[in-house]
């Protein structure tokens, strides 16, 4: 049995509805790889603006082989999807240790995916590709640069037994960092479990959704923020060799996001997005995090 470490975290006696899941700000800001970097790849970075992330591949050992192996970086829409559904057991819990269900099927479940083999086999190889994972967040604030050190989950068997009818089984707990829940608990951005279960069979939905999540509420109302093509591409379309090849792919799936977060205020023009004080897609139903010394 995991214990929960003492702390001085507390979040106060606010109910979290099932309907919600969250980001860290710095991944609504900067994201994972949207496609598999290869076996060969062994750290992804990225920056914009004051924020700062690095994701550093990790190894783990092997029970069948009785030695380390190499575990690749976490990658695609599935990674986003179990970190937002951790971040937000871990926020109702008012804990890093989550209790989970038993078997990996009803993981699945939860996350509204259809719960055959192929995604069971997919939800376990990205789980076990983010909790080897080493996560470095940074943050700049004013004159204070906040850097994080830390795997993000902790504490549990990344070979997933299986039970005597060979179902994948779930661990009974386990524990995001100490590190990231702190983190988590003054950077998390609530998230609509509605709007991402819709768009996710993509990784830049998810992005763009939860970039805009994070941005648009934070702009002076009546103000006005524009971000051109090269820097929307330098965050969601690095991959792309020719940018009107991605100005097609982000116009669409700009329409997508948009579809699911009505409120958000945007316009798309041929030099680029200019963002509009907009209403959270989850309004008044954050949690509230206080300090206690």
């Amino acid at each position: 049995m995991l214990k929960k470490p003492a702390g001085d975290i507390v979040i106060d006696e606010i109910t979290i509805p099932e309907d919600i899941s969250y980001s860290h700000t710095v991944l609504c800001q900067t994201c994972l790889p949207y496609r598999n970097p290869g076996d060969d790849a062994r750290n992804w970075k990225r920056v914009n603006g004051s924020v700062h992330l690095v994701i550093a591949a990790g190894m783990a050992l092997h029970p069948g082989r009785g030695e380390m192996v190499e575990i690749g970086l976490p990658y695609g829409p599935k990674p986003r999807l179990i970190l937002a559904h951790l971040n937000g057991e871990a926020l109702r819990s008012r804990s890093p240790v989550i209790e989970v269900e038993g078997s990996l099927t009803a993981f699945v479940r939860r996350l509204r995916l259809d719960p055959t083999g192929r995604n069971i086999g997919i939800i376990k190889d990205q789980l076990t590709r983010l909790a080897a994972s080493h996560v470095t967040l940074g943050i700049m604030a004013g004159n204070r640069a906040i850097t994080v050190n830390s795997q993000v989950v902790t504490a549990f068997d990344l070979w997933f037994p299986k039970d005597a009818r060979q179902r994948v089984l779930w661990p009974s707990e386990l524990r995001l960092s100490y590190e990231y829940f702190e983190s988590l608990t003054k950077h998390a951005v609530p998230l609509d479990d509605r709007a991402l279960m819709a768009l996710a069979g993509s990784a830049m939905a998810l992005d763009v959704y939860a970039w805009l999540a994070q941005r648009l509420h934070r702009i002076e109302p009546g103000k006005r923020v524009f971000v051109p093509w090269p820097a929307l591409k330098a965050q969601f379309g690095w991959h792309y060799d020719r940018m009107d090849k991605f100005k097609a792919v982000f116009r669409q799936t700009l329409r997508d996001v948009h579809g699911q977060y009505r409120a958000a205020k945007v316009d798309l023009d041929g030099c680029g997005v200019t963002l509009w004080h907009s209403q959270p897609p989850v309004k008044g139903r954050t949690a509230v995090v206080v300090r206690v010394p």
